[in-house]
């Protein structure tokens, strides 16, 4: 199948563009800056559609009273650049006390626990939608952000759907919002890829049009993962045991840092070894030898506390995902109660681990209906 090309995306940019700019007259607009290229786009998009919005810049960190470091000085840099540029003022919103309260302190907490979090998700929850809305947006109708993803309005409700852009797609970082945050979410570069969006970027001219995409968890920037939590966390030696022969094969710092799923970083000779299981109360990390070994995967696993995006619905035969990849899996939920699911994956899906969030799509992968948490079953603690 030929792949769109620019070309044939155009009459459908300029419409989603004129809907845009109609729909956006006289709103009141607060556009989160980072300091990256595709929140910069967002503000040259609202602009070209002839709004000025207010440009806010959110500052947080990993500790409660640690400096900022080069990349946040740069960061905010960028951000006050390009604000300048269109005309906008932009206003420094303090949330580092929040972020180590709820997203740090959660992450910090399942990680102890031995489950794999994800707080990203829980950063445009509690901070981005949240604690920025308490402080400065709800002053206003709309937070735009430069997330890929996109809204419709489908029998008078607001639901998240698709980007366009399967690769950078974001809507699986969104699946935790609340429906009023979801009402006042803008995302005007979510009908763009990717390299749409540089393009954009390159031929405006601006500052930060050839800046790398920022990788890793959003509130540790240069900090190694692994020394963010043996800092506060420490070590916790342990046994690692072949889970077929039962045979000890070495020891673990600590399975904090390990996750369900992870051959890189084992450093264990003989292998490659997945890391396929962990015994919280016994301390011990379960692998598995060989390259992708069936242990590695799983068809059936139940999920938690789902919460549902824009209201609930019936679900059945569904996509999903469990980490931000371009693939989406195909399979059957069968409901539990008071929030619970079994998973029933059409194949077997690889590091399946508890703590992640499972995103769940309809069919055809468009419309995000919510996320649940990934839950412990007898099979992982044995």
């Amino acid at each position: 199948m030929r792949k769109p090309s620019h070309e044939d995306e155009k009459p459908r940019i300029l419409c989603i563009f004129a809907r845009m700019k109609e729909s956006l007259s006289n709103r009141k607009i607060a556009v989160l800056l980072s300091g990256g290229v595709d929140s910069s786009v967002v503000l040259h998009e609202l602009s070209r559609a002839g709004l000025q919005p207010d440009c806010f810049y959110i500052k947080i960190g990993p500790e409660e009273h640690e400096e900022w470091d080069c990349s946040s000085e740069e960061d905010l840099e960028m951000a006050g650049a390009v604000a300048a540029r269109y005309g906008c003022r932009l206003e420094v919103v303090d949330c580092h006390q929040e972020y180590w309260n709820q997203v740090t302190k959660y992450t910090l907490e399942k990680v102890k626990a031995g489950f794999t979090p994800n707080p990203d998700v829980m950063c445009n929850r509690l901070i981005k939608f949240g604690a920025f809305d308490e402080k400065k947006g709800h002053e206003y109708e709309l937070i735009a952000t430069g997330h890929y993803a996109q809204t419709e309005i489908i029998d008078g409700h607001k639901w998240l759907v698709t980007s366009p852009d399967p690769v950078k797609d974001q809507t699986d970082f969104l699946a935790q919002l609340y429906d009023w945050q979801l009402r006042k979410a803008l995302f005007p570069i979510g009908h763009y890829r990717k390299e749409e969006v540089r393009q954009i970027a390159e031929r405006e001219h601006l500052i930060n049009a050839k800046r790398k995409d920022s990788q890793g968890i959003c509130f540790l920037g240069k900090i190694n993962y692994n020394d963010y939590i043996r800092r506060y966390l420490g070590e916790n030696e342990g046994e690692v045991v072949e889970l077929e022969t039962g045979k000890c094969i070495g020891k673990h710092k600590g399975l904090w840092f390990h996750t369900i799923g992870q051959r890189h970083g084992l450093g264990f000779g003989g292998g490659p070894w997945y890391a396929v299981r962990k015994d919280v109360k016994r301390n011990i990390l379960y692998v598995s030898k060989g390259f992708e070994p069936a242990t590695a995967y799983r068809r059936d696993f139940e999920i938690a506390d789902f919460h549902f995006l824009t209201l609930p619905v019936e679900m059945e035969d569904v996509c999903f995902k469990i980490r931000h990849t371009p693939e989406y899996h195909k399979a059957k939920l069968e409901k539990r109660g008071n929030g619970a699911y079994t998973v029933h994956a059409e194949k077997p899906v690889q590091g399946v681990a508890p703590g992640q969030f499972c995103v769940v799509y309809d069919e055809q992968h468009h419309r995000c209906f919510g996320s649940g948490e990934i839950a412990w079953s007898c099979s992982e603690e044995l």
